[in-house]
């Protein structure tokens, strides 16, 4: 008896252990699932077990049950009829048990008297609230009392897989963590390099020893085309090499389809890998790496990694890329301060000019073109000559419309650039407090009555006179609460549009007495305010006439007409500009709103084309070369 309690013990600590082993299990999750089945069949005793997996996305969208994994393993062979069959009451006793938790069924494991067993089923956590995940064995030969039992040693390893789960995420937060920290690490030595020459030689000697990479390269976009800039563990290198020469096909060709290229290149990969293949086959190095460095959104360098033996997993390519993604700013300052005043210089021009001109210089021939035809009309012909300038139309009439008391808005009935009638409520203000208040002015005021009445019956004069003088101060801020009552919509004082005030998201928030909620302006009575800049304000007289192209119509023209021009220069966007009145010759269009904005062209008579063109520059050189 005690041999075979002793075996039991063992038995049972053999167990325990397996269960601790498998909730700290680091493999994938498959090999997890297989052994976690193999250690149920193993409690249980049970002859078949199997893993269930609810299926939702299913074209009829009925719910749908799966075998995910199943022990013993059939191991690509047909299964047997009795595992079929085993299979299908496990599947169909899946709903229920996801339901409850557990399920115990009878069943047969052929579907014939005598093959008789019971169906052990649990729901697992996993960790995931999406997954349904059901674990079933089949136990053959079972009593009632000893199915509850191995149904209850079955709930208690339905937690395994939680375990397992929260384990696997640890490591990935851990190796996460650790990649973050090699980035950072990272960036620390090359934002203490202040040449770009010795920041790159650091970033490919650190990336070829933290990656146990035989080389790494760093490759710089140079006119369309990648000039290698740096290599591990090599300070000097000649530009004619023959692997310098193709260490930069490598590049180009993963900068020409703006992809990362691996090499050997994964079957289901659509990227083209010649010159890799190439460089693999020619130079004895099997794998390869080549990832384009980007900045805002351009490739701007490509860095290329080689390894001896092992290829490079997407683990490493993450981490390539991760550090690329932080390094390159950092670079590309480098590189483009790093050299000496002039050749910054010609680099901005160059730049610059490359965005004007396009990369076939559309806009140099186009401009000679032009030249070559109008040359004669420039110099010969003339043309009407029209002052620009900005203009806003504004309203003589404008109102603003202030907060009467503290409060919370309530309700906002109208946006800028509504049509109001006099009287229409713009806004409203919470007067829930105000409402309580006047209740309990209402209450207090007819309490200090009832006590005036009192004391006047009494005869107590004083008394009464007291009361009368609380009752009267009850009904002021009784009035007080009723005015603002009133005044707590906000209604519009006359015909007008709304100018300024959008309170649409501030709906519920604070605002202070006095502080400004609208501005509302009468649609009679328009102008047109124009800045005329300082160099044509002598050609801008009164009565001068004009058309006026508004932003939101700049296929329609309105004539205007100039009334006067404000003597004082006014300073405005880093400039002087005269401020001039204009009225509309005619009745303003009806969508005419304060506010509006376009540009105005005032005629001043004809001119010169040459002089129209050239009248600013002349005009800036006789300014700046006087004597």
């Amino acid at each position: 008896m005690s041999s075979e309690t002793a075996k039991a013990a063992a038995g049972s600590d053999t167990i325990t252990a397996r269960i601790e082993a498998l909730s700290c299990f680091q493999g994938a999750p498959a090999e997890f699932w297989s052994a976690y089945l193999a250690l149920v069949a193993e409690v249980t005793g049970a002859g078949l077990a199997l893993l269930a997996l609810r299926d939702t996305d299913t074209p009829s969208g009925a719910v749908k049950w799966r075998p995910v994994a199943v022990w013993p393993s059939q191991d690509g062979a047909e299964p047997s009829p009795e595992t079929r069959h085993v299979a299908q009451a496990a599947l169909e006793a899946a709903e229920s048990c996801l339901a409850s938790g557990c399920e115990l069924r009878t069943v047969s494991a052929t579907g014939r008297a005598g093959d008789g067993g019971v169906l052990l089923a649990v729901r697992l956590a996993t960790g995931n609230p999406a997954d349904r995940c059901v674990a079933a064995c089949f136990v053959p030969r079972s009593t009632p009392d000893r199915a509850r039992s191995l149904l209850s040693a079955l709930q208690l390893a339905a937690s395994i897989p939680v375990s397992y789960q929260t384990g696997r995420m640890l490591a990935q937060a851990k190796a996460d963590v650790g990649q973050f920290a090699n980035v950072l690490d990272l960036m620390v030595l090359l934002n203490a390099e202040t040449r770009f020459m010795a920041a790159a030689m650091r970033l490919c000697n650190e990336l070829a020893a933290r990656h146990r990479c035989d080389r790494v390269s760093l490759g710089w976009k140079v006119d369309e085309y990648i000039r290698l800039q740096a290599m591990s563990h090599t300070e000097k290198f000649e530009r004619k090499m023959d692997a310098v020469r193709r260490i930069e096909q490598l590049m180009e060709e993963a900068m020409d389809q703006n992809e990362e290229i691996l090499w050997p290149v994964s079957a289901e990969s659509s990227v083209i890998a010649r010159d890799h293949e190439a460089f693999s086959r020619e130079l004895g190095v099997p794998c390869l790496c080549s990832l384009p460095l980007r900045l805002d959104g351009k490739v701007v360098a490509v860095l290329c990694a080689e390894r001896g033996v092992t290829p490079f997993s997407p683990l490493d390519v993450g981490q390539f890329r991760l550090c690329g993604d932080q390094v390159v700013r950092r670079l590309s300052d480098l590189k483009r301060t790093d050299r000496w005043l002039g050749a910054r210089w010609a680099g901005a021009a160059r730049e610059n000019l490359a965005k004007l001109a396009g990369p076939e210089h559309t806009w140099a021939k186009v401009g000679a073109v032009a030249a070559a035809i109008v040359l004669g009309v420039l110099l010969f012909g003339v043309a009407p000559y029209r002052v620009e300038a900005p203009f806003l139309v504004r309203t003589d009439k404008a109102m603003l419309l202030p907060t009467p008391f503290d409060g919370y808005i309530a309700e906002v009935m109208v946006r800028a650039g509504d049509v109001l009638r006099k009287g229409d409520t713009l806004v409203a203000l919470d007067t829930r407090d105000l409402l309580l208040e006047q209740a309990a002015s209402v209450a207090e005021y007819e309490r200090y009555l009832r006590e005036a009445e009192k004391a006047r019956a009494q005869e107590n004069l004083a008394e009464m006179r007291i009361a009368q003088a609380q009752a009267d101060q009850a009904r002021v801020r009784l009035d007080l609460v009723k005015y603002r009552l009133d005044q707590a919509r906000i209604r519009a004082p006359f015909d007008s549009v709304v100018m300024e005030g959008d309170l649409r998201e501030r709906v519920g928030s604070p605002v202070r007495q006095g502080e400004t909620l609208f501005r509302v302006g009468r649609l009679g009575d328009l102008y047109v305010e124009l800045e005329v800049n300082e160099n044509d304000s002598d050609d801008v007289q009164a009565n001068a006439e004009g058309q006026i192209a508004f932003a939101s119509q700049p296929g329609k023209a309105f004539p205007v007409r100039i009334v006067r021009v404000e003597p004082a220069a006014q300073a405005k966007s880093n400039k002087n500009v005269f401020l001039a009145r204009a009225d509309f010759s005619d009745v303003p269009p009806e969508w005419c709103r304060p506010g509006m904005s376009g540009v105005a062209k005032i005629s001043v008579g004809r001119r010169n084309l040459l002089w129209i063109l050239t009248h600013r520059t002349v005009d800036f050189l006789r300014l700046k070369l006087w004597w």
